[in-house]
């Protein structure tokens, strides 16, 4: 009966995780259904909420955003923060949990006061597992896999598996042979350089912020 019962628990977490849509692998960037500003096509930024097209080819010009925070000092200029909080809802620039301001994390839907002591008091993230762990004790599993949607961890250049690579946004098999095919990472301008060979600077930048060498 033991037995039986542990093993009900278990398929019982397994799907709650799963409907949730929390990955019960270790990718580092976490898992999101929210629209990425600095890969959405035209078409599919024109569909979020209050959006327009002098909006849109701003947002096209400009990207990549390398922090939440140029994107919002953007958009700020044509929208109310009861309307940026709607389109947050919808579309965000993944924050970096290690690094990521008070302003920054406030910017994420229903994240209040409280919810900036919990992601900063359990820095420095190694893991997206890590925050999931930690902020579960405070917010039920939904509320663990929506606020996920907001926040990556860098991924280390040396030790990466291969689905942490492709939890990048945006980055394919092609980069995960690239990632590898240079190790060992010595510097980060190493990585600019040799990823360089393959995209222009405005990908690098971009792919940039989601690693690391720590």
């Amino acid at each position: 009966m033991f037995q039986l019962r542990r093993f009900s628990f278990a398929v019982f977490v397994s799907v709650a995780l799963a409907l949730s849509g929390i990955s019960l692998t270790h990718g580092q960037v976490g898992q999101s259904q929210l629209v990425n500003p600095d890969l959405a096509s035209e078409k599919d930024l024109l569909a979020l909420p209050h959006m327009n097209a002098a909006i849109v080819k701003s947002i096209l010009e400009q990207r990549p955003f390398l922090q939440m925070a140029d994107l919002n000092a953007l958009l700020a200029k044509s929208l109310s923060k009861e309307q940026l909080a709607e389109l947050y809802g919808k579309m965000f620039v993944q924050i970096n949990l290690n690094t990521a301001s008070q302003e920054e994390i406030l910017m994420i839907p229903g994240a209040g006061s409280r919810m900036v002591r919990e992601f900063r008091e359990y820095r420095p993230y190694k893991t997206i597992g890590q925050f999931r762990k930690e902020i579960g004790k405070y917010v039920d599993v939904k509320e663990v896999a929506r606020l996920e949607q907001y926040v990556f961890v860098p991924v280390n250049l040396n030790s990466a598996s291969d689905d942490d690579i492709l939890s990048i946004p945006g980055a394919g098999k092609r980069m995960v042979r690239e990632f590898k095919e240079y190790r060992p990472w010595t510097t980060l301008e190493q990585f600019r350089k040799e990823i360089g060979k393959y995209v222009d600077k405005k990908e690098v930048a971009r792919l940039e912020k989601y690693v690391t060498l720590n």
